[in-house]
């Protein structure tokens, strides 16, 4: 693969299941070194697209290129350089987590040193510990030091941070962040859009099988053209209007203030988020009543 060719390449990827298509002609691609995020609700088909992308599901019709490869023919040279984090894992609950490693080095050709994966995941303290003993933010950065042991090039991640607390799911935010600096290419799947919008260089929203919008996330925020302006009133009552371009609503509410002499409170300008953004495209339509 070339230096400029895409980690991944996607071109009108079909995957039928009887007469249901769970994937209808879904076109993407991911850089090598880029963070990307595949977003969608449940039964939206980004299950199925990255079950193709790792060898585990044929497809009904398209291309798919991966590092090079096509993944349904599952080459070895394909496998000895792709590390997968499932959304769950099992793992020999006696087991120590220094052995589990050090037994799945020996699975690949050019493997990272043991005690630099238990360091980059935050095992390094407990190498000793059986899996069993681990918590599940433990067993969640043992099943990435699994992943991450053969020196990957590309890695998925299907739901890293599930059941995570929030000071749990920062610190796998931050590994997820080094295997980057290490030049590697992450497509991460999560139902959590902070953690997109914090970690993804860019993200696909997918919906019934399509994919509706990609690129940025903060691009995708930009696209939606509009802006929410917030405050509060005279009466402390919080206020909030959509604005294309809030200029003369906030001359109005800074002149209004001025007038009394008084100052606006907790007065804010923001974009829509990539949640706001994911909501409008994927939530089903109300029916209005006849």
């Amino acid at each position: 693969m070339s230096q400029s060719a895409p980690a991944i390449l996607v071109r009108d990827l079909h995957k039928s299941y009887g007469d249901h298509e769970a994937v209808a002609g879904v076109d993407f691609e991911v850089a090598a070194g880029e963070i990307f995020g595949l977003l969608g609700p449940n039964g939206a088909g980004k299950t199925t697209t990255v079950e193709i992308l790792e060898g585990y599901r044929k497809r009904s019709g398209g291309i798919v290129s991966v590092l090079g490869f096509d993944p349904e023919q599952r080459p070895r040279a394909l496998r000895e350089r792709t590390g997968i984090v499932l959304q769950s894992c099992g793992l020999y609950r006696h087991i120590r987590v220094r052995e589990a490693v050090a037994h799945w080095a020996g699975l690949y050709p050019h493997p990272r040193d043991v005690d630099e994966v238990l360091e980059i995941t935050g095992l390094a303290e407990r190498p000793n510990e059986p899996a069993r003993s681990l918590s599940g933010g433990q067993r969640r950065r043992l099943d990435l030091a699994l992943a991450l042991i053969g020196d990957p090039d590309l890695i998925f991640l299907d739901e890293p941070t599930t059941g995570f607390d929030p000071a749990a799911r920062r610190e796998a935010w931050t590994t997820i962040r080094q295997l980057q600096e290490l030049g590697k290419t992450v497509l991460l799947t999560t139902h959590y859009l902070d953690e997109a919008q914090a970690l993804c260089d860019r993200v696909a929203i997918i919906k019934e099988g399509r994919i509706l919008t990609e690129g940025p996330p903060a691009t995708l925020s930009a696209s939606a053209g509009r802006y929410r302006v917030a405050w509060r009133d005279e009466a402390g009552k919080l206020q909030e209007r959509e604005e294309e371009d809030p200029t003369a609503l906030l001359h109005q509410l800074t002149s209004a203030a001025l007038a009394r002499g008084a100052g606006i409170e907790e007065i804010s300008v923001t974009r829509p988020s990539l949640e706001d953004i994911y909501l409008e495209l994927t939530s089903d339509p109300v029916d209005e009543a006849v």
